[in-house]
């Protein structure tokens, strides 16, 4: 315990140095709207034409101007306002709008006289007009004057503009993270062999740069740049980790900075329901179908941990490549199925696009995945799922059966055989209220080894969550994450089981401070009670502060 009390003092001062930072970004921070093209247009399409003065609520029929309106618009239909009967914006004075109704119907005898047909404009109609023109000279330049700011305006976005049919949008993450305890996890029985856990404070980072484009309006190509330099926590001793991938953080990865696409598909409608989505690279079954764990589920802005971010299931897809489907037939029903070939190899080469054997759309690893989601009401949600998975030792992280989460005999239970698994799923979300939402995940494997003696392993893990929303400020929300990670619980001509030495428990704490649209701070802490299914190793913890920046 000494020891974990001065590794809490040596982090405590770069999570303080950390939040200071963020205050002061905070404070320095200018709060300006940016107006958008798309935006601009739809001001000007939600404009109607009035026909009667007397429709404007801000107009009293007593003043002479609304009776010099009321003879303009009746003769000629001039003028443009709301069909609500009122202005909007941020003209206050009524003669403002005024200016706004004259300037129309200068417009429109302007027009008249142009097309001769100036018989249709009398001289009393005329000398209304100039009378009004020279009681509102004033407003009449100031609102020409912000016509042409908008036009000008207008006109330098839309040359200016990225693209007409592509978005960009990004997130960075700056991560200060530390694990801590006194030992460094392992599988065997005998406590007093298990190296010291020597794990410094870590300032890491991460960067995405997403391109949506749309061709119809409702496809999508999404195509995904990645940076980062967050080191796994689950190295060996020597290199500072915990010895387990139960305290992997949840958006690890990288090492270096390298950008590279990690993600590229298009997704279009097939149909009024139907929708249908193809990864050339990066799939991603928990970007394809619900996993009931909406305060949670994203990289950047939901659980610190990976393994709390959704049920294992989800990962089955490993970013390989793939096709997704999903029909909602009903509102409270969606049914979603999916084939992916799965994986990369050790140069970051998809297993689909590799022509060797072993490999390739249909001969390396793959998944068929089917999910039945059903909505009883606004508050439930309830997922069965389903993953037949084949896996080789052709990829980078050889066999995987759950995505590095849960112990390395959970992933790898045939040490390197050819394996297959049958992944059944019940995920569920609950929502008592509007703040609060409930989920929760449980799953059960079935392995078999492929090559060598019959062989086969029995696989359980579960998971639960609560989100309270507006927890102490608006906009910010507490989470709690308590779950087992995935044990073996029976195998078959298997000498020994490493996870018989006891089960591991997930305890994760995190409080997500909003502080903007695009600032959001996340302190937590991630507890594993007996690592690696072992009782003999002592707990470990992280401790994290992560600050997502989006825009």
């Amino acid at each position: 315990m000494t020891k974990l009390f001065w590794n809490v003092l040596k982090v405590s001062p770069v999570i303080a140095a950390t939040f200071l930072s963020a205050n002061s970004a905070l404070a320095a921070e200018v709060n300006e709207q940016a107006t958008s093209v798309a935006q601009l247009s739809k001001e000007a399409n939600n404009i109607g034409q009035v026909t009667s003065v007397s429709q404007f609520s801000d107009v009293q029929p007593t003043d002479w101007a609304f009776q010099a309106l009321q003879s303009l618009v009746e003769r000629y239909g001039c003028i443009a306002g709301y069909p609500n009967g009122t202005y909007r914006g941020n003209r206050a004075l009524t003669r403002y709008e005024f200016a706004a109704g004259l300037n129309a119907c200068l417009d429109r005898v302007n027009e008249l006289i142009a097309t001769a047909t100036a018989d249709m404009v009398n001289k009393e109609d005329l000398a209304t007009l100039q009378r009004l023109q020279e009681e509102f000279s004033a407003e009449l330049a100031t609102l020409r004057g912000r016509v042409d700011a908008l036009e000008a305006r207008t006109s330098e976005l839309e040359a200016n503009q990225f693209s007409t049919t592509t978005k960009l949008s990004g997130e960075a993450i700056f991560s200060v993270s530390q694990a801590f305890g006194d030992q460094v996890a392992d599988t065997d029985e005998d406590p007093n062999n298990n190296p010291d856990l020597n794990s410094n404070t870590t300032f890491s980072n991460r960067v995405r740069l997403t391109l949506n484009s749309s061709f119809t309006g409702t496809d999508q190509l999404q195509t995904r740049l990645n940076a980062g330099n967050i080191v796994s926590n689950s190295g060996s001793a020597a290199a500072g980790g915990t010895g387990t991938n139960m305290t992997r953080l949840g958006y690890d990865g990288g090492s270096d900075n390298s950008v590279s696409i990690d993600k590229l598909n298009y997704a279009f409608n097939f149909g009024k329901r139907i929708r249908v989505k193809i990864d050339a690279v990066g799939g991603e079954l928990n970007e394809n179908v619900n996993v009931f764990n909406p305060d949670f589920r994203s990289s950047g802005s939901g659980a610190l941990s990976r393994y709390g971010r959704f049920s294992p299931i989800y990962r089955q897809a490993r970013d390989g490549a793939g096709i997704t489907v999903n029909i909602n037939p009903s509102d409270k029903f969606t049914l979603s199925a999916a084939y992916f070939a799965s994986g990369r190899t050790s140069g970051g080469v998809t297993n689909a696009s590799n022509p060797s054997d072993g490999s390739g759309l249909f001969d390396g690893d793959n998944t068929i995945f089917a999910q039945l989601a059903f909505k009883p009401s606004k508050a439930l949600n309830v997922g069965l799922a389903y993953a037949r998975t084949y896996q080789n030792t052709a990829n980078a992280d050889g066999i995987n059966l759950f995505g590095s989460t849960g112990s390395s005999f959970a992933n790898n239970p045939f040490s390197g055989s050819k394996t297959e698994a049958d992944n059944y799923g019940l995920q569920l979300s609950f929502n008592p209220s509007a703040k609060i939402t409930f989920g929760g995940w449980a799953g059960y494997t079935t392995a078999n080894a492929l090559t060598g003696t019959d062989r086969d392993a029995d696989i359980f893990y579960w998971g639960t969550t609560l989100g309270i929303k507006d927890f102490g400020r608006e906009g910010n929300t507490l989470g709690l994450i308590f779950g087992q990670p995935p044990k073996v619980t029976g195998t078959t001509n298997i000498a020994s089981n490493p996870d018989g030495n006891g089960t591991s428990y997930h305890i994760e704490g995190l409080y997500k401070m909003k502080f903007s649209d695009n600032i959001l701070v996340t302190p937590g802490v991630l507890v594993i009670l007996n690592p690696n299914h072992n009782d003999n190793n002592e707990p470990i913890y992280v401790g994290t502060l992560r600050t997502t920046f989006s825009f």
